[in-house]
């Protein structure tokens, strides 16, 4: 691998003589491609899910830029590419992009890959991109391997509208209030999460945007890959009783109800008729969990009922 040396003005990959890469038994060589950024995704789990093109591409490129040199070489490795690799990730981006462009801007062609996947989804490619595209480089994006959409494919929940979330705050009182913040959006939505917050964050989910159905997807294409369905609340008992999962987690979890559309009038109806017989905080939990709303949502109208009855 080549890096930067301290002080140094100018540095890249040295010159390879053969590029070449090897799948099924084949040995492919390649011409020196087309100068630019290239955005390359590669596999989330099973090496073979790569694309012919992604190998053509990362062996014909004069270096590849890598948030973890040591993941990505063993892709390189499986199928005999010796392209030089380059850390880039989100501790050294800042310092990096500027000797990434003046590769790029004396012709030479790099790609961007992420530990897995597609670069920029939950990783530090964005900022690159948008330098790139400002100082005239040219960016091309090879489609591939996602996390993301193997999730939602597979989930079983509605797939025609999507929002994709990334993490949410790792703690409890900061993820509910964003976690209310996203309740009314009218899409399935898509998380990732760490396996010791899982049970947390399933249960925070439950509490402020409703009972909705989900699903925990985990080691995505890998031999140990696991799909459990069920409500939020269902799923967050569960890993709470189990303890963490191990693996990468993508979490898909469904959109409103349509028993959220409930009217202003019949939600005041059930405010009313709950509060003659329960406290403020439970007659809000219960309307949310009946009718599916935010449970903030209708604490807040809850409050201005009671007081309007003082």
């Amino acid at each position: 691998m080549t890096t930067p040396r301290s002080g140094a003005q100018s540095w890249g990959p040295a010159p390879r003589h053969i590029r070449a890469f090897t799948a099924l038994k084949t040995r492919t060589v390649v011409e020196r491609i087309e100068q630019g950024l290239h955005i390359v995704a590669t596999p989330i789990g099973n090496l073979g899910d790569v694309t012919l093109r992604a190998l053509k591409t990362l062996a014909a490129v004069d270096a590849v830029l890598a948030e973890d040199t040591r993941i990505s070489r063993r892709l390189l490795g499986q199928y005999e590419i010796d392209t030089p690799l380059i850390a880039y990730h989100e501790h050294n981006a800042a310092d990096m992009r500027p000797l990434i462009l003046s590769l790029l801007a004396k012709g030479q062609a790099i790609a961007l890959i992420s530990d897995a996947g597609t670069p920029l989804v939950s990783d530090p490619g964005y900022k690159l991109i948008v330098e790139c595209v400002a100082a005239g480089v040219c960016v091309r994006s090879l489609p591939g391997p996602s996390a993301v959409l193997t999730a939602l494919t597979t989930a079983g929940l509605p797939t025609d509208r999507f929002f994709f979330e990334g993490f949410l705050p790792p703690k409890s009182a900061a993820r509910r209030k964003r976690a209310n913040e996203l309740a009314c959006i009218p899409a399935t939505m898509v998380f990732y999460e760490a396996p010791n917050r899982l049970a947390g964050m399933l249960a925070d989910l439950a509490a402020e945007i409703g009972a909705r159905p989900a699903a925990v997807l985990r080691e995505l294409t890998k031999m140990f890959e696991e799909t459990r369905r069920g409500s939020l609340a269902e799923l967050a008992a569960h890993y709470s009783a189990a303890g963490p999962p191990r693996g990468e987690i993508v979490i898909v979890v469904g959109p409103p109800s349509a028993l959220q559309t409930v009217s202003k009038e019949d939600l005041d109806k059930e405010i009313e008729a709950a509060l003659e017989r329960l406290s403020l905080k439970d007659a809000a939990a219960v309307v949310a969990a009946d009718t599916g709303l935010p449970r903030r949502e209708v604490y807040a109208r809850a409050l201005r009922l009671a007081r309007e009855r003082q």
